[in-house]
Order: C-alpha cells, then structure tokens, then sequence
C-alpha cells in the first residue's frame, strides 16, 4: 500500500490540477445576463452529463456558506474519506477521491451565484499549496454522522456516488470530500479518522 500511495495523491493532484485550470476558463465576474444564462445552461448540462453517468453527487445540491470560517487562522485544507467497507480497489479510490476533489473545487471555486461560493479560502488552500488529506472511513453510516457534522460547522462537503459501472453497486456512496477549511475546523470532523 505505501508504494502506491504517491501514485494516489499524483493523481488527486493532476486531476485538481486539471479542474483549477478548467474553472479558470469560467467568467467569474458576469456583467450581462446572457453570459449568466450561459454558465447556468453549461452547469445544467454537465449536471446531466454526470447523472446519465451515475457519477452525479445528489448531495451537492445542499451548499454550504463557509465564508463564516474566512476568519479561523491556520493551514487550509481538503479531506477525503474513503469507504472501508466496500473493497474499492486502489485505482478505483484514486478516481473517486479526484471526483471529490474536483466536485469540493467546483462548489467553492467556480460560480459566484452559488452560496457555496468562498473565493477567500479558495485563494488560502491555493496558496498554501492546496493541502489534502486521505483518511479511512469503516462505512456509509460514519460517512453520513461525519457529512452532517460538516454541514453545521459550515465546512463545504460533497459525498460521491459511483456509477456502479465496475466494482460497485451503483449509486454507493463511496468518499466524502470535505473543504477547502482551516485544519482545525476540519479536526472536528475528522479527527478520530485513520490516514488512508
């Protein structure tokens, strides 16, 4: 396993990599309705693009205002806790922790209409070097008290879903992605959590 774990993280890397410099092509200032009208339908459409998939995340359709945590000092960083229980292999967890990775960016990063929308804290996990950490989670049941727990401290969260395509049931929740949040904040959710 410790082999293969820096082949893990470069690949969270380069696929977060790929999604900040996807997100940098979108307009973050809008002046117009009609280039509003077309972000919102290129949205759409890459929400139905994920749902015809089965990798859309259902439950990144409750957004969290974190701009309450702009003010906790510290590292800022993203967690992503993966199931134990499901026997994922180590390239199948490579790609679901790049869908939380990019799925956490996304909600925080792209689209100021969005009350997830936090580009200060955005701009201190991007400067300090865009931290993650991968913890093990034993089940769906911890995955879903951590993902409620993340919601009422004001922590952006997302919970993928596989498409059940290869190794998996479809539509099992399969990793959490939490942040970007400061480090103690995200202690507070994850602190009792194993590194992956």
């Amino acid at each position: 396993m410790g082999t293969n774990f820096p082949l893990l993280c470069t690949i969270a890397t380069l696929s977060l990599a790929t999604g900040y410099y996807i997100g940098q092509s979108i307009p973050l200032e809008r002046k117009d309705n009609s280039k509003h009208e077309t972000v919102k339908q290129n949205d759409q459409e890459t929400k139905e693009s994920l749902e015809s998939e089965g990798e859309y995340e259902s439950e990144d359709d409750y957004e969290i205002d974190s701009n309450s945590l702009n003010h906790v000092p510290g590292e800022v960083r993203m967690a992503l806790v993966i199931r134990q229980d499901l026997g994922m292999q180590k390239g199948k967890i490579a790609a679901q922790c790049c869908h939380a990775a990019l799925g956490c960016y996304r909600m925080i990063a792209t689209d100021p209409s969005r009350s997830s929308y936090n580009p200060a804290m955005v701009n201190r996990w991007l400067r300090g070097g865009q931290a993650k950490i991968t913890l093990k989670c034993p089940n769906k049941d911890v995955m879903d008290e951590l993902y409620a727990k993340a919601i009422s401290l004001g922590v952006n969260a997302i919970v993928i879903h596989d498409a059940g395509r290869t190794q998996i049931a479809a539509g099992s929740a399969t990793v959490l992605g939490l942040g970007p949040a400061p480090k103690d904040i995200l202690d507070q959710i994850t602190g009792e959590l194993k590194l992956y």
